[in-house]
């Protein structure tokens, strides 16, 4: 058979669009690349009870807000992230900082908890709550970022840490 006039492969890749190669949700404006940021943290408290010099990386750990982690990442879509959060919709920003908020007082509050916790049990029951709860907060971000997330339920972000741990 003459190979000219098969059909059965697909056509040449169009080019892609800079919403994707960027990785920002069309319709939300947002970009999960920022999730990666939260995601070491979770690493480093999952990795803490079988490795508990991963506390120094730990503690190394900076926070970051949604810009200045595109600002200072190689991302390559970092600009137009940085302007698609800025025009993004003021609600779907707020949820998704209400979040982030909450994991970086979660993250803070733990460290503050294992650095103070001299029994290395205990320690590891606190990194290990802690992870499983950003995973939880990641999720939810996630969706913000997806637009599969319309409204918050979430209270001020020391407070929702503070029942985290507790």
């Amino acid at each position: 058979m003459d190979d000219q006039g098969d059909n059965s492969f697909p056509s040449a890749p169009r080019a892609v669009e800079p919403a994707t190669v960027a990785h920002i949700n069309p319709v939300t404006g947002l970009a999960t690349d920022y999730l990666n940021h939260f995601n070491e943290a979770i690493m480093l408290l999952e990795m803490l009870p079988a490795c508990p010099d991963c506390r120094d990386d730990l503690r190394a750990w900076t926070p970051m807000r949604y810009c200045e982690h595109f600002r200072r990442s190689r991302f390559t879509g970092r600009n137009r992230a940085i302007a698609a959060y800025e025009s993004a919709d003021p609600a779907t920003r707020d949820m998704l900082e209400a979040l982030t908020e909450t994991m970086i007082a979660l993250v803070e509050r733990a460290r503050k908890e294992i650095d103070a916790e001299t029994n290395a049990r205990v320690s590891a029951g606190i990194a290990e709550r802690t992870a499983a709860w950003l995973k939880l907060l990641a999720e939810q971000a996630s969706a913000v970022i997806n637009g599969q997330r319309t409204e918050s339920t979430d209270g001020p972000p020391q407070s929702a840490a503070d029942r985290m741990i507790g």
